[in-house]
C-alpha cells in the first residue's frame, strides 16, 4: 500500500498539467514514503521527468498540488523555493557534470554554493562522499579522464552532497554497461537508507528498478495507469504492466502510431 500523507515526504494531489493545450499529466495522486525509494515508470514521452520538474518546482501545475515536507511547491516565492531545494539532490540523466572542473570540484560545487563551510571541512566531506561511491582515488581527475559509469557515480556523490531528505533520479541507468548498471542501481538503495532519504527513481529500466524499490507508480497516457510493490506487479494481469514488465513490442501501448488505412496513403484506395 503506498504512504498515507503523514507518512509521505512529497504528496501529489490531483495533479493536472498541460504544455498550452496538450495534456501532459491529469488527475495524478502520488505519495512518496519517507525513507523509501519509489520508482515511477512509463513509456518515453509519459510525462515522468514533468513529475520531477513539478516536484522541484521547475514548472507549475494548472491545478492540484505538489507538496514537499507539508510545504506546497507552486506558492513558495523564490526564498522560499530556494530553502526547499537545499533539502533536495538531483541525480540529471547522464550526470551533468562541470567538464571543467576536477571530480573534487565537482561534487564540492553544491557545498561552496549553498553553504558558508570552510574549505578544510569541505575538502573532508567531499572525499567522504567519493569514497561513499568507491571514486576518492579518483578525485583529482576531470570528467573526461574517467568512464560513463564512474561519471555517473560521480554525480551521485553531488546530489548527496547536503545529505539531502529527497533525492531526485530522472533515468539513472540510461546509458550503463552491465556492471556500471548494478553498481549504480545497489548505491542508490544503500545511499537512500544511509542518508534516510526519500528517493524518486524516474525510468523505464524494469529489471534494474524492482530490485531496489520499495514501490512502484506506472503512468501511461497522463494517468497512473498502475501501482504496487515490485512484487505485486510481477504478479499483476493487467494488460499494461505486463507489456512493460515483459517488453512487449504492441499491446495496450500500440506499437503503430495512429493512422490511416495502409493502402489510402499507398494511394490504392479512390
Amino acid at each position: 500500500m503506498p504512504p498515507n500523507s503523514e507518512q509521505a515526504l512529497v504528496e501529489i494531489s490531483g495533479l493536472n498539467f498541460s504544455y498550452g493545450d496538450r495534456s501532459i499529466l491529469s488527475g495524478i495522486d502520488m505519495h512518496f514514503g519517507r525513507g523509501k525509494v519509489v520508482a515511477v515508470m512509463g513509456g518515453s514521452g509519459s510525462g515522468k521527468t514533468t513529475i520531477l520538474r513539478l516536484i522541484g518546482g521547475q514548472i507549475r501545475p494548472q491545478s492540484g498540488s505538489v507538496k514537499v515536507d507539508g510545504e506546497t511547491v507552486h506558492t513558495l516565492d523564490k526564498p522560499g523555493l530556494y530553502r526547499m531545494r537545499r533539502k533536495m539532490g538531483m541525480l540529471f540523466q547522464f550526470g551533468a557534470l562541470f567538464t571543467d572542473m576536477s571530480v573534487f570540484d565537482n561534487v564540492a560545487f553544491p557545498l561552496r554554493e549553498h553553504t558558508d563551510l570552510p574549505e578544510a571541512l569541505i575538502h573532508d566531506l567531499v572525499l567522504m562522499k567519493l569514497n561513499a561511491v568507491g571514486l576518492r582515488g579518483a578525485h583529482k581527475l576531470r570528467p573526461a579522464e574517467i568512464s560513463g559509469g564512474m561519471a555517473r557515480r560521480v554525480a551521485l556523490a553531488r546530489a548527496i552532497a547536503l545529505d539531502p531528505q529527497l533525492i531526485l533520479y530522472d533515468e539513472p541507468f540510461a546509458g550503463l554497461d552491465p556492471i556500471s548498471l548494478g553498481v549504480t542501481a545497489n548505491l542508490i538503495r544503500s545511499l537512500n537508507d544511509a542518508l534516510g532519504a526519500t528517493s524518486v527513481l524516474v525510468t523505464h529500466d524494469v529489471k534494474e528498478s524492482f530490485a531496489i524499490a520499495d514501490y512502484v507508480y506506472f503512468i501511461a497516457n497522463g494517468k497512473v495507469a498502475a501501482e504496487g510493490t515490485p512484487e505485486e506487479l510481477t504478479q499483476s494481469t493487467d494488460a499494461f504492466v505486463r507489456q512493460f514488465v515483459d517488453a512487449a513490442p504492441d499491446g495496450p501501448v500500440p506499437f503503430h502510431y495512429p493512422a490511416q488505412s495502409y493502402a489510402s496513403d499507398l494511394g490504392l484506395l479512390k
